[in-house]
């Protein structure tokens, strides 16, 4: 398949380059004093053909390897979001939630290793998930592109080579995101507004979405820019999904038959496969809804000031904030006295109502070769109604302050002083819980791959059949900081040679702290479980069935409860005890670099690039809690890092002809350890009956990733689009971080001071005092290989006949040949757009493919470590009409086919979690002035 992939591809960008003979042009007049046969031919080009000649022009000028995605016009970038306007460059993926691009991966790393700039300056980001399964909540190095509205940005550019001139990092590239200035525009005032109205097919809402920008530039002296971009959106994913399996062994199977499990249904030969311990059972047997009221604010100003001919001065504003009120809602097998969340129990205690009190039976059930259970048939199941109500904040400010000063002719200067904040709450994140007890039979199919559920004999909406549970209140806060000043000096040595030097510092912080109130400390189980619950549920339906939840209004009025985490008012409940990931992480960096610039020529052919290197120093801190049984606190880990190196950069462009560019770059590039990796929060322990000690806590001291990266690549420009370009790729890298075990069984225990665990952690502990069992991560030996192809290639069909020649095409493959180590990235993946456009109306429509990916892998069969994503395939569209020259009539349409998203665990790849999001639409109106 990826042969005849690769061919198809080579194929279909022959047949785009091809025709590149026939393309037409409307000529200019000879200047004064020029022959007419020397005149240069012109076109120009506007909408979305105009934006990818303005992107191929800044590719094509680049000394490294770039791909550019510019906005066709104010307020009008090509998408509506960035993460998917990016996949369609190659060697990018992206994952989606709700059918909206998040993340992305770039060149066979996963998102912690692109690094994302914002008007020169790193944007921070803290992550979350709607989904447990897809990590719900983390802190690290990823960018989420969710949180800014795609309308405020004038260009994005990837760098994929890495040249000395750039902050060192982000190994697996570069993203720069650009939003517009005064300057970019003619003097005078220029503006535009967008307004759309949408909806999706399950949610049905009414999504506004309104942009607008003003931009006043009088004469290039002085100007002003101010964009607003605001939008609101209902989302929902829903289907079948599992907690992945459990695996209960002969004793605990044959003590549930002994307390009344019935299995005499069954065969003689399925109860005696029952009984062997042998089968995995999937775990919970889930039908769900993922649903999401989403409202984005993004705010941008732009300051530009020429003090003087040869001075300017830059100031950017950004703010975003981005809210999404969370309601998660399943329908799932939750036992009250079996193992695990599979789908049989016995008899409840009297506290249940009588219906709970009485135990499953198994009528049959069915296995695959590897044991795996993929059906079970059971009456009297035990289930959990859960309603899970969120509410999350995300809050992005950004200030520059950029100066450029032209000294001469040959000398100049110019930098940056930036700070920024971003912020996640979760102020609440409740759960309220219901039981209720009837019948199922889940079907996995014969691989375990799909899923099936049906509820014979009892009605999932009837409150007879159900019972309240409890609440549990839960609560997140994370916080990034940055601030950052870059100096760099450029000066021409000769027509050939530039020469560019500077220093940067870069100081970032993050910490954060998990509240956890779980109901057996909050004393909502004691008061509610079992009681009837008539008076304060409502009926849920989605796609895939209806079911009773709790509603959280009725219930906490009728048990006065409300979002805490202390003790009720009413006296019920005690102390919060669950506090976790509580850290603060903060690198200081300062670099310097030298770079040297040289557009030549070699036999007549021009002969550009630069060569340079990057030195760093890196001091690390980070400060958590050591933490022990009921996760209670047993002091603070304070813990200090250092590490320091030079990168060398090439880069080489040989213009072979005015239409052919060969590109070489050899560099060396680092990416900084994963935040929680870093994060000095770990555990302490001591077992009463033998007195050992365990601990373990994270490593601030964890050296950076490095890769050393050759890059080839061909690029064929014609026309005024054309492009066919084919790149090869190696990444050599080393430092990847495993887990290091210290032990007394290997010799090689700790003391408490070589570990840097808080003698306070462990009463009567002292510096020397041996810890038994310790572990931490460490940067491991070895250096993994990625080695990748890309083929991209664009082009108006003008060598076609009217109307035909107003077609066009974008496309892209990536071919990756990554180690089973590496992570988060698929093999393959491609992408194509289909265009047409004339002067009055044009129309696109985009296709995105990703094979399937792993977020997790393990040597053993059954491990539920291994986990991953199948392949999907995602359709978009756009048209629009010009009604005037100012005035145009937009139409969006996006995940047209509704793919299906879904999630496997185990290297059978058995059936984890798979949803759909519904395809949504969008209409609006743009004026520009």
């Amino acid at each position: 398949m990826k042969m005849l992939m690769t061919g198809a591809a080579a194929g279909a960008l022959f047949f785009i380059a091809a025709p590149t003979y026939a393309q037409t042009t409307t000529p200019t007049a000879p200047k004064a004093g020029q022959a007419e046969s020397d005149a240069i031919d012109t076109v120009v080009v506007t909408g979305y053909r105009g934006s990818l000649t303005k992107a191929r022009k800044l590719k094509r000028e680049s000394n490294v390897i770039k791909d550019v995605i510019v906005a066709e016009d104010m307020a009008k970038f090509p998408e509506l979001n960035l993460a998917e306007s990016l996949q369609r460059l190659p060697g990018v993926q992206i994952n989606r939630e709700a059918g909206e691009g998040r993340r992305i991966s770039l060149r066979g790393l996963g998102p912690d290793f692109a690094r994302v700039q914002l008007n020169g300056m790193e944007v921070l980001g803290n992550v979350d998930s709607a989904q447990d399964s897809r990590g719900q909540r983390s802190r690290d190095r990823a960018f989420d592109f969710n949180i800014f509205a795609s309308e405020l940005f004038s260009r994005v550019e990837v760098e994929k080579t890495y040249q000395a001139a750039q902050h060192e990092g982000g190994m697996a590239g570069t993203v720069g995101l650009f939003t517009g200035k005064p300057f970019d525009y003619p003097s005078g005032t220029k503006g535009a507004l967008s307004v759309k109205l949408g909806t999706n097919e399950y949610t049905k809402d009414t999504q506004p979405r309104i942009a607008a920008l003003y931009s006043r530039n009088w004469d290039d002296k002085f100007g002003v820019a101010l964009s607003i971009a605001y939008g609101k959106r209902e989302t929902t994913e829903q289907g079948h999904n599992t907690y992945n399996y459990s695996k209960p062994s002969a004793s605990t199977l044959a003590g549930l038959v002994t307390k009344g499990l019935n299995i005499s249904k069954l065969s003689s030969a399925q109860q005696a496969k029952f009984l062997s311990g042998d089968l995995y059972f999937a775990d919970g047997n889930r039908i769900s809804s993922w649903n999401a009221k989403m409202e984005r604010l993004g705010l941008t100003a732009a300051v530009q000031w020429k003090p003087a001919e040869n001075v300017l001065l830059t100031l950017d504003a950004l703010h975003g904030q981005f809210t999404t009120e969370r309601s998660e809602l399943h329908l799932a097998t939750r036992p009250l006295a079996s193992t695990g969340s599979v789908a049989f129990d016995t008899a409840a205690s009297t506290v249940w109502p009588a219906a709970f009190q009485t135990n499953s039976v198994i009528n049959n059930i069915a296995w695959d070769s590897t044991n795996y259970v993929t059906m079970t048939d059971v009456t009297n199941m035990t289930f959990g109604s859960e309603n899970r109500r969120s509410r999350n904040e995300n809050r992005f400010d950004q200030l520059v302050l950029t100066g450029k000063w032209d000294v001469s002719e040959r000398l100049s200067f110019d930098g940056h002083i930036g700070y920024e904040k971003s912020t996640y709450k979760t102020p609440y994140d409740d759960k309220l819980y219901m039981r209720a007890k009837g019948n199922l039979i889940a079907n996995y199919g014969s691989d375990g791959r799909s899923a099936s559920f049906q509820y014979p004999g009892w009605d999932t909406t009837n409150p007879a059949n159900y019972a309240l549970d409890s609440f549990y209140y839960r609560g997140f806060n994370n916080s990034s900081e940055l601030k950052e000043a870059v100096f760099n000096g450029r000066y021409s040595l000769s027509d050939v040679w530039t020469l560019r030097a500077g220093v940067a510092y870069h100081e970032f912080t993050q910490d954060g702290i998990d509240k956890f109130y779980d109901d057996n400390v909050n004393g909502t189980r004691s008061k509610m479980r079992g009681k009837p619950v008539a008076d304060v549920t409502t009926v849920f339906t989605n796609n895939f069935g209806s079911w009773l939840i709790g509603d959280y209004a009725k219930t906490f009025a009728k048990y006065n409860e409300y979002h805490r985490f202390g003790p009720n008012t009413d006296g019920t409940g005690g102390a919060l005890q669950d506090i976790e990931n509580v850290y603060t992480t903060s690198e200081k960096t300062t670099s310097v670099y030298v770079q040297a610039d040289w557009d030549s020529d070699i036999a007549g052919k021009r002969f550009r690039g630069n060569v340079g290197l990057r030195g760093y120093q890196t001091d690390t801190n980070s400060t958590g809690w050591i933490q022990g049984d009921s996760y209670a606190y047993l002091g603070t880990t304070d813990v200090d890092g250092n590490y320091s190196g030079v990168l060398p950069t090439l880069n080489t462009v040989l213009e072979m002809t005015p239409e052919v560019l060969v590109r070489f770059s050899a560099t060396q590039n680092l990416n900084r350890p994963g935040m929680g990796s870093m994060a000095a929060k770990g555990s302490a322990f001591k077992d009463d009956t033998s007195g050992e000690i365990s601990a373990s806590r994270g490593n601030p001291n964890l050296k950076p990733y490095k890769d050393t990266t050759l890059d080839l690549a061909v690029e064929y420009y014609f026309g005024n689009v054309g492009l066919v370009s084919a790149g090869v790729f190696q990444k050599d890298v080393k430092n990847f971080i495993g887990s290091a075990d210290y032990s007394t069984k290997d010799n090689n225990a700790l003391t408490f001071a070589q570990a840097g665990i808080p003698i306070s952690s462990i009463p009567g502990a002292t510096a020397n005092t041996i810890i038994n069992d310790f572990s931490m991560p460490i940067n491991i030996e070895g250096t993994q290989r990625i080695k990748g192809i890309e083929l991209a290639g664009q082009a108006q069909f003008t060598f076609l006949p009217a109307p035909f020649d107003k077609f066009g095409m974008q496309a892209n493959y990536t071919s990756l040949d990554i180690p089973e180590k590496i992570t988060g990235i698929s093999k393959t993946s491609y992408n194509a757009t289909v265009f047409y456009e004339t002067d009055l109306w044009g129309a696109r429509a985009s296709l995105s493919h990703r094979d399937l990916w792993y977020s997790g892998r393990n040597d053993s069969v059954m491990s539920a470590s291994t986990r991953g994503f199948e392949a999907g395939t995602y359709v978009d569209a756009s048209a629009f009409w010009n009604v005037s020259k100012k005035l145009q009539l937009t139409l969006n349409g996006i995940n047209l086919t509704n793919q299906k998203d879904t999630q496997f665990w185990g290297q059978n790849r058995y059936l984890y979690n798979q949803n759909q999001s519904g395809a949504t639409y969008m209409v609006g109106l743009s004026y520009k002035f």
